[in-house]
């Protein structure tokens, strides 16, 4: 695949694709449209103010997540996918049949009992929307398969709330509402009937019906990975943050910017084009692969214009009167503030869709259904909390515009926090930053490192930076095993220091940190850790490969376990390297951006990794290309 795009010509995808987008679609064309009939025409069905009927039905769409989730994760596990996908489809066209009955009754209770089951529906499919991506897509596509399902989400959302308001708008009887969603759940099976089959990963597996103990076993099944259950925990806090977002919009568009209906679907629209934008542009900026380095640049921009949007929102003046939104678009502040929306929406992006990669790919396939429902049951809960809260504020006589700032300070708080206890992510920035500004990286047989396991990775060393490039294009965190002095270079020894790099020096130097750095290396390996060594032990001042030492045999000893050959390929020359003298010396010697590569090989086994052999391997892997 050259590109994302392309897989939707692809069968293993794109019925896939289109009925998840026909079902976002479906839901908020109902959701909203049901909202806007019983604000505009609540007289005619209930005595209820029309405020508590927008609360209830969005309190009453969201529950069967918290009650419903943890079952249809384990049918997720259960079942083949597909067959689910198309059983969920056939719920949604009853569904329609029951909203048909509310409509033509004027019963306001089954209407309600629809919507309740639109949220049973979303309940379903959610773990088979994410769970089946990895049985589909190569590891290299999982980003690009992300991406287009979180852009496609968002666009269906936006398209659906504007047909569930235009129907409901336009005179017609109500049911023609069911009618459509009836159309759009039937396209929607027919498309799923050409999803392949995802096989069961657990088959055998005994469905627990209470969703209070399942929940909290499901729960435990994330947390049994730190990084993914976190993962989780920062895609729950990005639907808090978007939501309180969204919820704001039609106030905002009638308070601080004095415009209609047609200011609200700009703002929406503008917020939804940025989260399609960013999660499209992640494939790119990631060379294909899971890359957590985006995950802080996106939580970066979430706080950066928030904040932005807050204060311009804070000094914005609108004119008398409701303002048409042509007049509004003519105003140089108001394309301030749909830039920070634009913007909010690409950094989300960027935020979101590696966190949804990395679930999927860390996650044990027997399990991975089953993370996904808490994954949704936490997700619902963080926007109901959010929702409380930013209630409870405007309720104090906060502003929206200083709401907006407290989220994005919160925003921050919570995002250091995270990264203070897994500090891959912020490491993986920190590379993600170094190498995008000095390096254009290619990847090659970089497939080879293991997704989970001990392995013991060598490679050539040909400047100061080779551990912080390995990290960059490692699916893993890899502890390398460096020279004491490299280890406090200064700038990139924060790097190391947080990577739980291991120095080292020779014996005849410190014979004590030398033992005491074969040891942590031990405890690394039977914790099932990467680490990376370079077996010639400096690093090269003529270009060449050095003579690799026997270091590695003596690991290998202790710990026997695989060995992964990596080459680097290009950097002889660059800022870093000792070419024609001392490494960083001289500024722009090769000028930014230049190409480099890391080339892989398969794995050797421990009986089989001598020195010279791994020498030979490193060798023919860097080629003539230093």
């Amino acid at each position: 695949m050259s590109n994302q795009f392309q897989l939707l010509s692809e069968r293993r995808f794109r019925p896939f694709f289109l009925t998840q987008f026909l079902g976002a679609f479906n839901d908020n064309l109902f959701k909203n449209a049901l909202v806007v009939l019983l604000t505009f025409q609540s007289a005619q069905w209930t005595t209820m103010a029309p405020e508590i009927l927008a609360n209830l039905a969005a309190g009453i769409f969201i529950l069967p997540f918290f009650l419903f989730s943890a079952t249809a994760g384990q049918l997720a596990d259960k079942y083949d996918k597909a067959r689910l996908a198309r059983l969920v489809k056939v719920l949604e066209m009853a569904i329609m049949g029951v909203a048909f009955a509310g409509f033509a009754l004027h019963s306001l209770a089954a209407l309600l009992f629809a919507l309740f089951l639109l949220g049973l529906h979303s309940t379903l499919f959610g773990p088979v929307k994410y769970a089946i991506l990895p049985q589909h897509l190569r590891e290299d596509e999982l980003i690009g398969g992300n991406a287009l399902i979180e852009a496609g989400t968002f666009v269906a959302i936006l398209v659906g709330t504007l047909a569930g308001g235009l129907l409901a708008g336009a005179g017609l009887d109500p049911s023609w509402i069911a009618f459509a969603g009836f159309g759009v759940a039937l396209a929607g099976y027919l498309f799923s009937r050409g999803i392949p089959e995802a096989p069961a990963p657990v088959p055998d597996l005994v469905v627990n019906p209470n969703p209070l103990t399942e929940t909290w076993r499901n729960i435990g099944f994330a947390r049994k990975n730190r990084t993914v259950f976190l993962s989780i925990l920062g895609i729950s806090w990005f639907w808090l943050y978007g939501a309180l977002f969204l919820a704001q919009f039609p106030a905002y568009a009638k308070v601080v910017l004095g415009g209609g209906e047609s200011a609200v679907t700009l703002l929406l629209a503008t917020f939804t084009v940025g989260i399609g934008i960013g999660s499209l542009l992640c494939e790119r900026m990631s060379a294909k692969y899971v890359e957590l380095g985006l995950v802080p640049f996106g939580s970066i921009g979430l706080t950066l214009f928030g904040l932005d949007l807050a204060l311009a929102s804070a000094s914005f003046v609108h004119p008398e009167g409701q303002t048409p939104v042509l007049t509004l678009l003519a105003m140089p502040q108001v394309w301030r503030i749909l830039g920070d929306l634009m913007l909010l929406g690409v950094f989300g992006g960027f935020f979101i869709v590696p966190l949804y990669a990395l679930v999927q790919l860390r996650s044990e396939p027997e399990h991975r259904a089953r993370i996904i429902a808490s994954n949704n049951i936490l997700n619902a809960l963080f926007m109901v909390v959010g929702a409380l809260g930013a209630a409870a504020l405007l309720s104090a006589g906060l502003g929206i515009p200083a709401l907006f700032a407290v989220a994005a300070i919160c925003n921050a708080a919570i995002a250091l926090y995270i990264y203070g206890l897994v500090p891959e992510f912020l490491l993986r920035f920190v590379a993600w930053l170094l190498i995008h500004t000095f390096y254009r990286v290619e990847k090659r047989g970089v497939e080879h490192i293991p997704h989970e396991g001990a392995a013991l990775i060598v490679c050539n060393h040909v400047s100061f930076v080779d551990p912080v490039i390995l990290m960059a294009i490692s699916p893993r965190p890899i502890r390398f095993v460096m020279d004491h002095r490299i280890f406090r270079t200064p700038i990139i020894s924060f790097v190391f220091r947080h990577s739980r790099a291991i120095p080292i020096a020779p014996a005849k130097e410190d014979p004590a940190m030398m033992e005491k750095a074969f040891d942590e290396v031990a405890k690394a390996l039977d914790a099932g850790e990467l680490v990376g060594i370079f077996p010639e032990g400096r690093i090269t001042d003529n270009g060449e490969l050095y003579p690799f030492r026997p270091g590695v045999a003596r690991i290998l000893e202790r710990n026997p376990v695989p060995v992964v050959p990596l080459a680097l390929q290009g950097l002889w020359g660059s800022f870093f390297s000792r070419k024609d003298g001392p490494a960083m010396s001289k500024p722009f010697r090769r000028g930014l951006l230049s190409r480099i590569a890391v080339a892989g090989g398969t794995s050797i086994a421990p009986a089989e990794a001598t020195p010279e052999r791994l020498q030979d391997i490193v060798g023919e892997l860097r080629g003539a290309w230093k």
